[in-house]
């Protein structure tokens, strides 16, 4: 099976807020940065997945009209943080989060092991499909988690992969 992990275009945010499950516009260089991910794209899928937020169901649409949503695939929970900036959020709450995100849960929101037991759900239901070629448009959390279980990076780790906005990463999986 071939997966073709894609992260959204770039939106629209002003520096430093925090926009897990924040609702976000596409940037006006969406229909250039389309064209750029077609480009990497050898393939017409069989089934292609995306996360529910907007800025996925926009490009999941444009490379697939029929297209499935998964909540699985959404970004981290902030919870109470949605929405806010890094320097209005409480402090002490910042810190013990970037301590040990792996279980520490956000305000309201969810620990980095709480998403990563969706993502790994959606992972195994999808390696047991009988789909040969896959896209899953969705966002750099959720494909640093697929390619911690794919490659067994520790959690603690993910934050060395970069995944940029349109980037598309091709993992195989042996069923």
């Amino acid at each position: 099976m071939e997966v073709y992990l894609i992260r959204h275009t770039t939106p629209i945010f002003e520096p430093g807020l925090i926009y897990g499950r924040k609702e976000l516009l596409l940037h006006a260089d969406f229909e250039s940065e389309l064209a750029a991910v077609r480009s990497e794209l050898d393939t017409d899928f069989e089934i292609t997945y995306s996360s529910p937020a907007f800025r996925c169901t926009e490009l999941a649409r444009a490379l697939s009209p029929t297209f499935s949503t998964d909540f699985r695939l959404q970004e981290l929970d902030f919870g109470e943080w949605e929405g806010k900036t890094w320097d209005t959020v409480d402090q002490p709450a910042l810190q013990a989060w970037m301590d040990d995100y792996v279980n520490v849960c956000t305000p309201g929101g969810e620990s980095m092991m709480q998403m990563y037991a969706r993502v790994n759900e959606f992972w195994s239901e999808l390696r047991q499909s009988p789909y040969g070629k896959v896209a899953v448009v969705t966002h750099a959390g959720v494909i640093r988690l697929i390619l911690s279980i794919v490659n067994e990076i520790a959690l603690t780790s993910i934050f060395d992969i970069k995944v940029g906005y349109g980037e598309v990463i091709r993992v195989r999986i042996s069923k």
